[in-house]
């Protein structure tokens, strides 16, 4: 289970810096936050909030090993 949270965790920063990169430079288009109509115009909150997703995705499983190794 630990090992699709952080798989999960790592597409959605993938996504999320994707999206940032294409925001800033306008290079990279091949984020799902580009293809989905309802994020027009909020496509770089989107991919801040992958990030986001993202980072606390791995730190939740990075606290739950850590939970069952104490006991």
């Amino acid at each position: 289970m630990k090992q699709l949270v952080q798989f999960v965790a790592v597409l959605a920063l993938i996504q999320g810096v994707g999206g940032l990169v294409h925001a800033i430079t306008g290079h990279v288009g091949w984020g799902i936050t580009q293809r989905l109509d309802v994020l027009d115009g909020y496509d770089t909150y989107a991919s801040i909030a992958l990030v986001v997703l993202g980072l606390a995705l791995l730190a939740a499983a990075d606290s739950d090993s850590d939970r069952h190794t104490d006991r």
